[in-house]
């Protein structure tokens, strides 16, 4: 009875409740849409950038490193191509695509600085405080999907060391981008000892 007399007196205070309640969800609910869509666009650029000055040329010329290996093997295994040269150039050529098969993304792109600068930044607090605290110098001590990638590509070098152990050899370090530009050099000499012209852009 006394909820009924608290409304009836006073209708207004019913209204007000209610709009006071809609004003604050619909405020909520539009902040939280500006935070997403400020993150989604900070997120936007940052991938745009990163494809554009990384990823895609890192790929590219990977990519076009691996066709070339692909021609060259195509071009010196022609039948009527077999002679004691040419034999050591194939050789030499399918050495060079197993080598760059086993280049991953990981082993040649550069740090992101920046990406490890803003995970530190909320990291090192809650570091400061602990004495056993990780290095954050490690990119996997800063992200979960990057301490994920990097268990799986551990167990992949596990499986080579395993397969190149039961060889009787031990398994190769991990390619570096400076291996792959001595891999480019190498195909570009045995292209040009062949007299093929490559045009590289």
């Amino acid at each position: 009875m006394e909820d009924e007399a608290f409304w009836s007196h006073d209708p207004k205070a019913l209204q007000d409740s209610e709009w006071a309640k809609i004003s604050s969800d619909f405020t909520n609910a539009g902040y939280r849409e500006g935070i997403t869509a400020g993150k989604e666009s900070a997120l936007q650029q940052g991938f745009d950038e990163g494809f554009a000055q990384v990823g895609a040329p890192l790929g590219r010329e990977l990519g076009i490193l691996r066709g070339l290996c692909s021609a060259l093997i195509a071009f010196l295994s022609r039948p009527h191509e077999i002679a004691a040269q040419t034999e050591t150039a194939l050789a030499e050529v399918r050495e060079i695509a197993t080598q760059l098969a086993s280049v991953r993304f990981s082993d040649i792109a550069p740090p992101d600085l920046e990406a490890l600068a803003h995970a530190k930044e909320h990291l090192e607090s809650a570091m400061n405080q602990d004495d056993d605290a990780e290095d954050l110098s490690d990119p996997a001590n800063l992200n979960e999907e990057i301490k994920e990638k990097r268990e799986i590509e551990g167990l992949e070098d596990l499986m080579a060391q395993m397969n190149a152990s039961s060889g009787g050899s031990a398994a190769p370090a991990r390619p570096k981008a400076e291996d792959v530009a001595r891999l480019k050099e190498r195909l570009l000499n045995i292209a040009g000892g062949l007299g093929l012209s490559l045009q590289w852009s």
